[in-house]
């Protein structure tokens, strides 16, 4: 139908925040009343239409107050009350994995279904911050046409575009600068402002509604929209109340031409890329405990040895979703809620960590009994390839050590082949040969238990303990396994070189901890950067530095070799920065190129930021970071930029080398350095308002990141082809770890096969998992290149094995039964 007047989607929503200024309670019962009056107004007023998503709001209402829930079905299935959106909730859209964000939709989008029999075709995040290019592909496999979002400091060709995701799929979306909603009484002057600013477009939409806290529409609102209505019909204007998807399909039936558009939609607020880190380093290790107990569950039940714990899994993972909110995963929450956020990762930490033990124990069926001189270490490897790594554990030995000998351990794989070992220093501190920790070199069978068992050999106590040691000039430690070669400043604690066959990395100083001059917004709302340098950590006077590693009566040097033997040495060294203290140790392998780092800071500072800093040896051309679902080309202007488990820098010649991490996600490029954002300083939910004082002068307020803080990094040098063919594989395997514990098994049952196992070239599988519904299981492969890829996926409890085409940047779920392996839809529904 040929429309001639200008014609205005009127949508009415009510942005409510679960958590920000206040604690879910405060949410819940927010979503309660809003709910309620909503339900109230469109049951009243013949041609009002209210609009929500968030799947969690209402099971809120469900659960607290049923009769209005039953009443907004009815709404719905009216056509009164419009469900928009379907999401679980609207969650940081650049920290969470591309996994991680396929389970918004998935859970949001079969709720709504199930509940209301309804699923939108417009997504939306009226109040993220920022939106990584990787949401392109996840929508359009969730079956949404058309995206509708605000924030994101960009230029875009227009507000009204076509969205062109990595893989080439693309959907139609729409940014408004208007924001999301209005004041009480407010909603006419909000429509006019629209008008206004849409003054040259024929067919617009118009969001309003009290939001942030909720509220949604007033009586007084509908009211004075019912009269604006008469008087804009007088001008050739027709508003209506309406939804998202109404207004998209009345778009799409005008045929307009749409530009193109083939980036993010970042930044906005970089601050949040870094701001509470515990709250995200919590979030990454819910998330990678989800996925890999989903893992090691499936390959269990796959061979008939445990049910598969469907309710458990989904408890955690509605834990996972609720924590990506993004007032939550950000860190622009007050601190209660900071602190609930922390509760409820760790009561999914919680029930993953007791069903991964159940899965293990089952996945152990079948390995014989141990002898009785040796102690049996079990490692299950989650990932569908071999895994080459050091692996760790602890255990006791069989009785406390009360003698002058010491029992030297090895580790023999179920060939009885030795291999290389190293006891390190246990955790605990009791004085006694008693609790043991191995570190040594193995590799691990893909979707399947790896067996070792250790055995020793008693020697004299002071031959057991052999003082770690590093060959050292009077300048530099210095390392070499024949491949790599690294020297270590004794007097700086920072490492002055990084050579790879004789090919060099790393710049002199590398691994410095950088203090910035930052502020107390934790959203960074009003910066693109953070590059006000003010200072560093610096390596503390032995004396100093003894005192602070607990030695009141002995000296020790602040840079020393803590740890040395087969597997690895690792160095560590003790630095200061005002009263702040920090202790990087260098874990330098024996067989590899690779260094694993560990980073502990104490931090007391306020309005300050630290930031790792490796400079590349050559000058920069290419700063590359793994996004959700994709590789993002990152600028090299000291933008504070974002990405996830790791992090490429490379030079022009293509040499370069690639950082994993398991739990940071800001990070910049200044002159020739990576700087990599470990903690920001700020106070909570500090906003910036022109012509205010934020802070209060009259009294002490809380900073966030007061105290001590970890971090685990993994460097790896190289060619940039080459390292960005396995970064993914590596990153996923340094987030979700093989689980290793010394058991004793009983010996009865049948081994169990393995679960998938991926012959190809570097695809990664970033799920499986039963299916929802039905008996099968659900397995999604990513490609993260640029040209199409093929790989075998055998899955011997299945009696499954094809060879499959993975198109490039391209994401693909199947569905797997006994001897089958089809297509599926995300949703799991085909």
């Amino acid at each position: 139908m040929e429309h001639t007047k200008k014609r205005v989607h009127l949508i009415c929503n009510a942005h409510l925040d679960p958590t920000w200024q206040w604690e879910w309670e405060e949410g819940a019962a927010e979503a309660v009343s809003t709910f309620r009056t909503a339900a109230c107004f469109c049951e009243e007023y013949g041609d009002y239409v209210f609009c929500h998503n968030e799947a969690m709001l209402y099971q809120w209402i469900h659960e607290y107050e049923p009769a209005l829930y039953r009443r907004i079905q009815k709404l719905v299935k009216d056509g009164r009350w419009r469900i928009m959106g379907g999401w679980y909730l609207q969650p940081d859209c650049n920290m969470p994995s591309g996994e991680g964000l396929v389970r918004q939709s998935l859970v949001g989008l079969r709720f709504f279904r199930d509940e209301f029999g309804v699923r939108p075709h417009t997504a939306i995040n009226f109040d993220s911050f920022g939106h990584t290019r990787g949401l392109v592909q996840i929508f359009v496999q969730s079956g949404y046409e058309n995206y509708m979002f605000s924030r994101g400091d960009v230029t875009l060709p227009s507000d009204i575009f076509r969205w062109i995701g990595y893989d080439g799929s693309s959907l139609t979306a729409y940014r408004t600068w208007e924001g999301y909603n209005s004041n009480l009484g407010e909603a006419v002057n909000k429509i006019r402002n629209t008008l206004n600013i849409r003054k040259d477009e024929p067919l617009c939409v118009c969001l309003w509604g009290m939001g942030d806290h909720g509220g949604g529409a007033s009586r007084q609102d509908i009211e004075d929209i019912s009269h604006l209505k008469e008087e804009l019909e007088r001008e050739g204007i027709e508003i209506f109340h309406s939804d998202p998807d109404a207004y998209f399909s009345e778009l799409r039936a005008s045929g307009r031409e749409l530009p193109v558009y083939e980036d993010d939609l970042n930044p906005w607020a970089p601050g949040c890329y870094t701001s509470q880190i515990r709250i995200k380093q919590k979030y990454r290790e819910l998330e990678n405990l989800l996925f890999e107990t989903e893992k090691m569950c499936a390959a269990a039940s796959m061979n008939g040895l445990m049910r598969y714990p469907h309710e458990e899994l989904h408890e955690a993972q509605l834990d996972m979703l609720t924590a990506q909110f993004h007032d939550y995963l950000p860190g622009t929450s007050v601190q209660p809620v900071e602190e609930m956020g922390i509760r409820k990762l760790d009561h999914g930490i919680e029930i993953m960590t007791r069903v991964r033990v159940r899965a293990f124990f089952a996945l152990t069926a079948g390995q014989k009994p141990a002898e009785s001189d040796e102690i049996p270490i079990i490692l299950y490897n989650p990932h569908p390839t071999e895994i080459e790594t050091d692996a760790e554990c602890e255990f006791m030995l069989w009785l406390q050590n009360w003698s002058d000998q010491f029992y030297v351990p090895t580790v023999y794989d179920e060939a009885g082949t030795p291999l290389p070992t190293q006891q390190e220093k246990e955790k605990s501190t009791i004085p006694l040969d008693w609790r043991k920790r191995v570190v040594f070199h193995c590799k691990l069978a893909p979707s399947q238990i790896s067996r070792f068992n250790v055995k020793f050999v008693r020697v004299p106590a002071a031959i057991g303990h052999p003082a770690p040691s590093c060959p050292a000039s009077t300048t530099h430690f210095i390392f070499d396994n024949g491949h790599l070669h690294v020297e270590i400043n004794r007097l700086t604690g920072l490492i002055d070189r990084y050579q790879v066959d004789g090919k060099d990395y790393l710049d002199r100083n590398a691994f410095m901890l950088d203090v910035i001059k930052d502020s107390y917004d934790p959203w960074g709302m009003t910066v693109h950067d953070f590059r006000n340098r003010i200072g560093a950590f610096s390596l503390l006077d032995d004396r100093e530095g003894s005192l602070y590693s607990g030695l009141e009566d002995v000296i020790i040097p602040s840079v020393r070799v803590i740890e040395s033997g087969a597997v690895r040495t690792v160095i560590e060294a003790v630095f200061g920065y005002n009263t702040s203290r920090a202790v990087i140790r260098y874990k330098l392998s024996q067989t590899g190129v690779y260094m694993d780092t560990d980073i502990r800071i104490q931090w007391n500072e306020k309005q300050r930021m630290v930031k790792l800093s490796l400079p590349l040896k050559e000058v920069p051309a290419h700063c590359i970071g793994q996004v959700a679902y994709g590789l993002e080309e990152l600028p090299l202007t000291g933008r504070e930029n974002v990405s996830q488990k790791f992090i490429g820098f490379f030079s022009e010649s293509g040499e370069g080398f690639t950082v994993i991490n398991d739990g940071i996600y800001g990070s910049s490029v200044e002159s020739n350095a990576l700087k990599l954002s470990l903690l920001r300083s700020a106070s909570y939910t500090a906003h910036p308002l022109p012509g205010r004082v934020t802070m209060p002068q009259d009294r002490f307020m809380p900073y966030f990141e007061q105290g001590e803080r970890s971090y685990h990094f993994r460097f790896e040098p190289g060619r940039k082809e080459q390292l960005l063919e396995h970064a993914g594989r590596e990153a996923l395997a340094f987030n979700e770890k093989p689980m290793a514990l010394s058991f004793y098994p009983c010996g009865a049952g049948e081994r169990p096969l393995p679960g998938v196992i991926l012959d190809g070239d570097d695809i990664e599988m970033t799920c499986c998992k039963r299916a929802e519904e039905g008996e099968s299981f659900i397995l999604r492969l990513f490609n993260p290149l640029s040209e199409d890829r093929n790989v075998t996926v055998r899955v011997p409890a299945l009696a499954v094995e094809e060879t499959l085409t993975i198109p490039a940047y391209k994401f693909l779920t199947y569905r797997l039964s006994r001897g089958s392996i089809v297509p599926s839809d995300l949703l799991e529904e085909k």
